[in-house]
């Protein structure tokens, strides 16, 4: 196996004079170390240096395995004449989005405030006081169709700086106004109903999933599944929303819009059918050619949307596609110390795709022309290729079920012979020229994948699933902690970075889910402390809700507060989940009140768009109930806890908290489990629901039967 040489500096490069970037740590950073542009990281350097020379601010803004970060630097921070303009007339630096996803969120604003859209590259003219004049994406070189390329656009602005300077700030101040404006709230209003300290009586009711779902379904493409048309996103929140709106309201047709869309996508060329896992979305509506590139949090939402229609349906299809997106992740992004690397790459040997793809010829060497005859029936391979180049993209034709009973073939047997032709071609494959793997270990996307491979290990009733979150656990809680309790945000040579609220909401989420799978109590009792920590350094005491940035980091152009749930759900809907799946597990009643508070915060957003939160809207489902707490008495070891275990973990119940009341430990975080105990010698589970508790189940069967008469 070869990877990519692409990140860091090859000192076998004669013409290498690294930049101050060649200090960093971070893959992306790494990658420009050899830029004839003068980079700096972000930094007071940079901008006392921006001040001292009198001269404005050149952001560049991206991640290592960005495609179009990649052609905007070969074609023009690696150019020479570009970087001579670039450095005569500016200040340049760069910065990875993963690492400082704080000042991404900030610049990212700017862009669709002043192109009206966002991406990466992102591209930022600002001041030395950090206030932006103009903001765009890719940018070519030169000016085409009406576009002004870089170098055009480089002159244009020095000469505004240089000559009407007063026109680019007052630009400037606009666009600030207009930051500052967005994080305006409703303090006043918010601290008034303060006093409301639960979700009852509150302007959040069951009609706002019902306008989450009519949303949804509008944009729903019936055909090929997913919502909208191209580029198409999987955006695996939508489908744990749907699987919620089904369960609440028993209609089947937002259980067919789930399962229409996760059966598209597994089967589209999205899926990399021979090394597993998704690439980051489909440039066409049918899921058919993906941007190549593999990202964390995708792998993790996507298993946890799989799982959970597993649980919803039964449907083995479901759960082959979580083992196998885990089985990716244990494989290809796991480091030594237990934790998950961040990305991998679209692009190998300066080609798109090309570590995925395949001619005729390839796949006739690697199978043999007997069962490459099966692949063209299975996979939609042509001998002229389906994709550039004469190349294909593997997209599975049908269901197995489906090509068993045309093919006339036992459905297992067709299923082995798939997988014994997918592992020669996975060992061929590995031959070719790896793309980059980021490797940076990022606290929150550990965060999701820990809590992915806990509820997986329930639903797969596969234990060594949660042994891996477990040492995922470990290592973010002994490593990526200081010894005040802090968490910080990377791992690269040594943990840094502040953590954001991302890493605090998305680390406690794992923390509850690896405690649910476990029950050791001490992940319940890190979520807990974390919990804490966010509480008193992310929290707005003014307007409710969580900023992003802590009280005591640096300090940025605006303070940003975000609650649109994007590629990823937003720290604030995983805040408010966790707040309610920890007031259930724990019985503090204070939580309440802070998710009650949380909750009105987000309301106006909600309530104007709530197609754009539909995290959010799966935490109101939670809050509106009904939710069980359920609480064991009992041993593990105790065959009838393990039936009733099993027969919770087997089935869809979103809205429910379980803990074990058992040890002296629980009983110090969770009070109100100190006198439940097994009943006449059995394994007991107490079941409570709106501040009701029934008589306790020693029966799978019993307990099955209260938490599903709702």
């Amino acid at each position: 196996m070869t990877e990519d040489p692409r990140p860091g500096i090859d000192p076998s490069r004669s013409s290498c004079q690294p930049n101050r970037l060649c200090k960093e740590k971070s893959p992306y950073l790494l990658q420009h170390a050899c830029n004839p542009v003068d980079w700096y990281p972000w930094g007071e350097e940079a901008f006392e240096a921006a001040r001292r020379e009198d001269k404005p601010i050149f952001l560049s803004v991206g991640y290592s395995t960005c495609h179009w970060c990649h052609v905007m630097a070969h074609e023009s921070f690696e150019d020479p004449n570009v970087a001579r303009l670039l450095n005569q007339s500016f200040i340049c630096i760069k910065v990875d989005r993963e690492e400082r996803p704080d000042i991404d969120q900030i610049y990212m604003a700017a862009a669709i405030a002043v192109s009206g859209r966002g991406g990466w590259p992102l591209t930022v003219m600002m001041t030395p006081d950090k206030k932006p004049f103009f903001a765009a994406t890719y940018i070519p070189k030169k000016g085409h169709m009406g576009l002004t390329g870089l170098m055009e656009l480089i002159a244009q602005v020095k000469e505004m700086w240089d000559n009407d300077r007063e026109s680019l700030l007052s630009s400037a101040n606009i666009i600030v106004d207009h930051l500052k404006g967005r994080q305006s709230g409703r303090g006043a209003d918010v601290q008034k109903e303060a006093h409301k300290d639960t979700l009852s009586g509150s302007p959040f009711d069951s009609s706002l999933l019902s306008r989450g779902y009519s949303a949804l379904s509008s944009i729903y493409d019936p055909e090929n599944g997913g919502f909208g048309t191209a580029p198409k996103f999987p955006t695996p929140h939508h489908i744990l929303f749907l699987l919620r709106c089904w369960k609440r309201t028993k209609n089947i047709l937002p259980l067919e819009m789930a399962k229409t869309t996760l059966q598209g996508m597994r089967m589209g060329g999205i899926y990399d059918h021979v090394g597993f896992g998704f690439h980051r979305y489909s440039t066409d509506p049918e899921w058919f050619v993906p941007h190549f590139e593999k990202m964390l949090y995708d792998q993790a939402l996507l298993a946890m949307a799989y799982a959970e229609a597993y649980q919803a349906t039964g449907e083995e299809e479901y759960a082959r596609t979580v083992r196998e997106i885990l089985e990716y992740i244990l494989r290809n992004m796991t480091s030594p110390e237990g934790g998950f690397y961040s990305a991998e790459d679209a692009d190998s040997e300066g080609e798109e795709g090309k570590f995925y793809t395949w001619t005729a010829v390839e796949l006739k060497e690697a199978l043999g022309e007997e069962d490459f005859r099966l692949l063209i029936r299975l996979f939609d391979v042509y001998e002229s290729g389906n994709y550039e180049g004469g190349r294909n993209i593997l997209r599975q034709r049908s269901s197995f079920s489906d090509a068993a009973s045309v093919l006339k073939i036992p459905e297992e047997e067709l299923y082995h012979r798939s997988s014994d032709m997918i592992s020669r071609l996975y060992l061929a494959r590995e031959r070719r020229v790896h793309p980059l793997k980021d490797d940076k270990i990022l606290t929150d996307w550990n965060g999701l994948m820990i809590a992915t491979l806990a509820r997986a290990a329930g639903a797969l009733q596969d234990p060594d699933l949660a042994m891996a979150a477990s040492r995922a656990a470990d290592f973010l809680l002994e490593v990526m902690r200081t010894p005040e309790g802090r968490l910080m945000h990377r791992y690269r040579q040594g943990a840094d970075i502040q953590a954001n609220l991302d890493d605090y909401a998305f680390l406690i989420w794992g923390l509850i889910e690896l405690y649910e799978a476990t029950f050791d109590v001490k992940y319940l009792k890190a979520a807990v402390h974390l919990n804490e920590i966010m509480d008193k350094h992310f929290w707005d005491g003014e307007a409710g809700g969580f900023f992003f940035t802590a009280d005591d980091g640096e300090e940025l152009l605006v303070r940003k507060k975000e609650y649109y749930d994007g590629a990823l759900p937003s720290g604030n809907s995983i805040a408010l989940l966790n707040l309610l799946r920890l007031l259930h597990l724990t019985g503090d009643t204070s939580l309440e009140g802070k998710a009650a508070l949380l909750a009105r915060s987000a309301l106006p957003a909600v309530s104007a768009q709530p197609l754009g939160y539909t995290m959010l809207l799966c935490a109101l489902d939670y809050a509106l109930g009904p939710t069980y707490e359920v609480a064991l008495a009992g041993s593990l070891e105790d065959v009838g806890l393990k039936e009733m275990l099993a027969a919770i973990r087997s089935r869809f119940l979103p809205n429910k908290a379980v803990v074990l009341a058992s040890g002296s430990e629980i009983v110090m975080v969770a009070p109100f489990t100190r006198d439940l105990v097994p009943v006449k010698g059995k394994a007991a589970a107490y079941v409570c629901s709106d501040h009701v508790c029934q008589l306790p189940a020693t029966s799978a069967a019993e307990l099955m039967a209260l938490l599903e008469k709702n």
